[in-house]
């Protein structure tokens, strides 16, 4: 009778009941499942079956030994010598230990791996068998090692390196899933089944083709690691050579049979060539190319592909991106919402399988999922969502789909207390990416129906857009804004900046339900590229947040992504996406102008210059007058002050006349020399960056801020000092000492007229003498 061997079979966390199914059938008999494990019993050739033909397993251990109680180095040397490794090791084999777990004295993975590896090397000198060499890349025989609560497992890793590299996917594209992940999905779909029926497969956004090769493979019958090189069981001791050959040779014959017997037809979209191109060749590797059927298009020309017949309805699986960066929403609301519009327009009477980390973006497929699996993507956590999609006839499967559903429902039970009942958009969202390219067909328009607040925000908008149409025309501004939280529940602030937009969430009071705020936002975004007819790519989402320090000019991406924009005379830099800020406040564009009409032939001062904006105007003036006669600018940004260089040439500025300086400004002021006849001076509402020898608090530090640059005001000259703060009061010694002229109602032009507390501006010169 064969020698029954303890196994233990890892995997993803989230599949182990999907793994404890599929070692029965390598003739396991599974035991008690653990996060992301599942220990089993049988014998060496049912081990052997699982390194071969497991699509959902990471790794396959023989495990040696138990030990309780395991809390200090001495005790986990003492258990690694006390298992007869000279049993599983033979003399000369090169050895690695992958050590997995912590205890109060055992606090780094290296220091456990060399304390078993001590304990194994002490075992075998007391055997008499050579010290054996460590390889820690690609050793003869691995061994694994796993402490939790005080239990240790040792064992022999049959598998070697991890299962779920098969070896096809040297090719990727962006954010892969990993190949047994992929395989569990379309386990949960009832792939396996659909497959033996023949029915097709498509993936819209398949990226390097994972989840259609899996499939695939899955068809074909062939063992997912058929053409693996190298398995962890080759120099063991205890490997049984024709054992082995005999289940390979028994796969292999599987594999020729299935590839010629296979039915299914499996079609993967993308968008991106590199994509489609690694998409082919990774099908090449794993030997099913002729399965595959590749072709580039964009999620909004998606349709069923021709060659299948009409009432033969099969799967949608996929993966598409769910946003690392809330800045990558507007693109995504759109790609969720065509790719639901095309599925229900073309695929009803298939089932849709969705993977995502942001069900509320699957949300916006405008589908109910019927049945959602909470699974993790590496570290993030993720759902599965398992959609029929109905027919225009409301039916919502063929007859052999709806009967293949009731089969998987009738014998899958037992899994569903793992699964969550379907609620559309429920779970919050997690960041990452998807496998497929994230792009729709921007250009065109969606024709998803909206919710009743959807309908509303867009309303307002084009109520906004209506009011503010006269005043565009007549001035000539391209960079404006069009909405600020007009409604409560939209609490967002957007902007238009030429053919761009920016939108700025704010953050929702804590009353309100994130998911809830989620979905509003996303109808939000749903709702603008169509109401202001842009490209979804050009919309670009923020979160805005109190500024501390330095936090507003550090970067919040790396797009790079500058473009220009016009603002009367002016050309002006603007980056919608890297920074806090985009370089160019739209509600001082009144202060702007006001500053290039007063600017002819004066010595101008910008204090606090962020990007020389302001400077820009009076540098050029009015068209009959001119400008500044030379300025400064002071700013402790050097990304700000560069950006000012740029607006500089962008407007062919003389640099020798119009010059940026790198200081704190208090600390300027108080050195500097020379005088100006009109200064600026919009200092932030509270700074306490590193660069500043204290911390700036404009309520409280205006009195001294003006007086400073009072006293580098020339006789007859003006200051025009305006800050942010909502709640600002102006020191009344202020007005004893100079004249102060309150001005801020007359600079706000209508697009922020519901904003009359948005920034306070004033008019300070010297009194004259009597």
């Amino acid at each position: 009778m064969p020698e029954k061997l303890d196994l233990l079979a890892t995997c993803p966390r989230g599949i182990e009941q999907l793994l404890a199914d599929e070692l029965v059938t390598f003739g396991l008999t599974p035991g008690k499942t653990t996060v992301a494990g599942v220990n089993a019993e049988g014998d060496l050739e049912g081990a052997y079956r699982a390194c071969l033909w497991s699509r959902l397993a990471n790794r396959v251990i023989l495990c040696l030994a138990r030990t309780e109680g395991v809390e200090t180095p001495d005790a986990l040397h003492d258990a690694a010598a006390a298992v007869d490794w000279q049993r599983h090791l033979p003399a000369g084999a090169t050895i690695a230990v992958d050590f997995h777990g912590r205890s109060d004295e055992i606090r780094h993975t290296r220091f456990g791996a060399q304390t078993v590896k001590d304990g194994v090397v002490d075992r075998l000198g007391a055997a008499g068998q050579a010290r054996p060499d460590v390889d820690v890349r690609h050793p003869d025989v691995r061994l694994y090692a796993h402490l939790h609560r005080g239990r240790l497992t040792l064992g022999i890793d049959l598998s070697g390196d991890s299962l779920h590299r098969r070896g096809y996917r040297r090719d990727t594209g962006h954010a892969p899933l990993k190949e047994n992940l992929a395989a569990a999905l379309l386990v949960r779909a009832g792939w396996p089944e659909l497959a033996k029926q023949g029915a097709p497969l498509v993936d819209p956004m398949c990226g390097s083709g994972t989840l259609l090769i899996e499939a695939a493979l899955m068809a074909a019958d062939m063992a997912p690691n058929l053409n693996r090189e190298r398995f962890g069981f080759a120099r063991w001791a205890g490997h049984d050579p024709a054992l082995w050959r005999e289940v390979l040779r028994e796969a292999e014959a599987r594999a020729s049979i299935g590839r010629k017997r296979a039915r299914s037809v499996i079609f993967g979209f993308d968008q991106s060539p590199p994509a489609l191109s690694a998409a082919k060749t990774n099908a090449m590797r794993a030997g099913i190319p002729a399965l595959i059927h590749l072709d580039g298009a964009s999620v909004h020309r998606l349709s069923r592909p021709r060659v299948l017949d009409p009432e033969l309805a099969g799967l949608v699986i996929s993966n598409p991106p769910y946003g690392e960066r809330i800045g990558e929403l507007p693109e995504l609301v759109r790609l969720y919402s065509d790719l639901g519009e095309r599925l229900k327009a073309d695929f009803g009477g298939w089932r849709l399988a969705l993977f995502t980390g942001n069900p509320d973006l699957g949300h916006r497929l405008g589908m109910r999922a019927h049945k959602q699996y909470a699974l993790r993507n590496g570290p993030l956590e993720a759902k599965l969502l398992l959609i029929d999609i109905a027919r225009r006839d409301g039916q919502s499967q063929n007859q052999n789909l709806g009967q293949d559903q009731n089969r998987d429902r009738s014998q899958g039970r037992r899994h569903d207390a793992e699964a969550t009942s379907a609620v559309d958009g429920q779970a919050s969202p997690a960041t990452g990416a998807g496998e497929g390219s994230a792009s729709s067909d921007t250009q065109a328009t969606s024709t998803a129906p909206r919710s009743e607040g959807a309908q509303m925000f867009a309303n307002r908008l084009e109520k906004n857009q209506k009011k503010l149409r006269k005043w565009l025309k007549r001035s000539g501004e391209s960079c404006y804004r069009l909405y600020d939280a007009d409604m409560p529940e939209y609490a967002l602030a957007i902007d238009v900046y030429g053919d761009h937009v920016h939108v700025q969430e704010y953050a929702a009071p804590k009353s309100i339900d994130p998911s809830q705020a989620q979905r509003r936002l996303f109808d939000a975004l749903g709702v603008i590229p169509e109401v202001l007819e842009v490209d979804p790519g050009k919309v670009v989402i923020k979160r805005r947040k109190r500024q501390q320090g330095k936090s507003q000019y550090e970067k919040q991406g790396r797009s790079g992504q500058r473009f220009q924009v016009t603002e009367g005379r002016a050309t002006l830099w603007v980056n919608l996406r890297d920074y806090l800020d985009t370089g160019l406040f739209l509600d001082h564009r009144p202060v702007r102008r006001m500053l290039g009409e007063m600017a002819a032939g004066k010595r101008f001062l910008n204090l606090f210059c962020y990007t020389a904006t302001a400077t820009v105007q009076a540098a050029l003036g009015s068209e009959a007058e001119g400008g500044a006669s030379d300025s400064v600018s002071v700013d402790m940004s050097n990304t700000y002050l560069e950006w000012a260089r740029d607006n500089f040439a962008l407007n062919r500025l003389d640099p020798s006349r119009h010059r940026v300086v790198r200081d704190d400004c208090l600390r300027w002021l108080e050195t500097a020399g020379g005088e100006f006849d009109l200064i600026f001076m919009d200092p932030p509402t509270f700074s306490n960056s590193k660069k500043m020898e204290d911390t700036l608090d404009v309520q409280r530090d205006h009195p001294r801020l003006v007086r400073l640059a009072m006293a580098r005001l020339a006789p007859g000259g003006t200051l025009v000092f305006s800050n942010n703060q909502r709640r600002f009061q102006m020191d009344d010694e202020l007005a004893v000492d100079f004249e102060v002229k309150d001005i801020s109602r007359q600079t706000f032009d209508p697009d922020f007229s519901r904003r009359p507390d948005l920034h306070h501006c004033f008019l300070i010169r010297h009194r004259q003498a009597s």
